[in-house]
């Protein structure tokens, strides 16, 4: 057994136990197939959708369906970069970029919440001016518009399948299609109001509520990519949890310096000091015990290094 005081190290998948095959966790698959098509069909999709919702909103007098149609534009450019920044996360590390590219998917999530945030302020403003000059709408064009707009959404979505959950990414590109689906939902809902009442007025005030629901969405987006962006634990992983599962191992009395933190929205790290009773048994066999259940947490990348209790120490050489 190695003297008690010796550090060691277990980094990823480099030296599997023998008699142990380490499978990737679901969560951590950087690349998912289908993902790809699901980018460039949502983006066809949304790009069709906002130029025939522009053309009716402007050609018929409908403002909560161009706020609909500037939305989908927001789409569009989510959409792309969530793409683009995932086509860079597979690429392999290199010298420089010892971690690869994986944050790219952090910053695109990031820049898609701030977009959302910059339409629904130009919805909100437009409203705003437009509720004490209401014009004149076709109801009918406007009505198939947002019908259009609710089935185009939705499939979008459909295309992600149900592993965008565990990536802030694609989440950010699916909450861009459900929050404008449901924003289609609510104009077409308006649009059969006014062609009751005749009251056009209810144009501008679902406009308003459209700008408002897109930007509490964006808000909620915008927060967590920040907490991402900074390093924060990734929310679906419960740090006490990880903490519990250390302590559990045999002989192991006390973890520290523990962090966990995204390397992309799909990949989670950790590193952590871990004090050992001497003694306890082979320490190799340990880490990659360790390495197993930390996996099992949705954690695949971790370094762990072994210490003895403090009281067996060296002491400090004199100064």
């Amino acid at each position: 057994m190695p003297p008690s005081h010796t550090h060691e190290h277990e980094h990823d998948n480099s030296h599997p136990a023998v008699g142990i095959q380490q499978q990737p966790h679901p969560r951590q698959h950087e690349h998912k197939p289908g993902s790809a098509a699901a980018f460039r069909w949502s983006i066809v999709l949304n790009s069709a959708l906002s130029g025939l919702q522009l053309a009716i909103g402007f050609g018929f007098g409908s403002l909560a369906l161009i706020g609909d149609a500037v939305h989908n534009l927001g789409d569009v450019a989510g959409l792309l970069l969530g793409w683009g920044a995932e086509r860079l996360s597979a690429r392999p590390a290199s010298a420089r970029f010892t971690y690869g590219y994986g944050r790219s998917t952090q910053l695109a999530s990031l820049v898609n919440a701030v977009l959302i945030l910059m339409a629904a302020a130009v919805v909100i403003v437009e409203a705003l001016q437009r509720l004490g000059r209401p014009v004149e709408m076709s109801t009918g064009p406007v009505a198939w518009a947002a019908a259009a707009g609710i089935v185009v959404n939705l499939l979008s979505a459909r295309l992600f399948g149900h592993g965008h959950q565990h990536d802030l990414n694609r989440r950010a590109a699916v909450v861009h299609l459900l929050t404008d689906a449901a924003v289609s939902a609510a104009v077409l809902g308006s649009v059969l109001l006014v062609s009751l009442t005749g009251w056009t007025v209810l144009d501008s005030i679902t406009a308003i509520g459209v700008g408002v629901a897109v930007a509490w969405s964006g808000w909620s987006l915008l927060k967590e990519s920040l907490a991402v962006a900074l390093d924060g634990v990734p929310r679906e992983i419960d740090r006490q949890t990880v903490e519990a599962t250390m302590l559990e191992l045999p002989g192991v009395i006390e973890v520290h310096h523990l962090h966990i933190w995204g390397m992309s929205t799909s990949q989670n790290a950790l590193t952590a000091h871990i004090i050992r009773t001497p003694g306890a048994g082979d320490d190799m066999a340990l880490l990659h015990e360790a390495k197993r259940r930390l996996a099992a947490l949705g954690i695949a990348h971790s370094t762990l290094q072994l210490e003895p209790p403090p009281s067996l120490h060296p002491a400090d050489p004199p100064s």
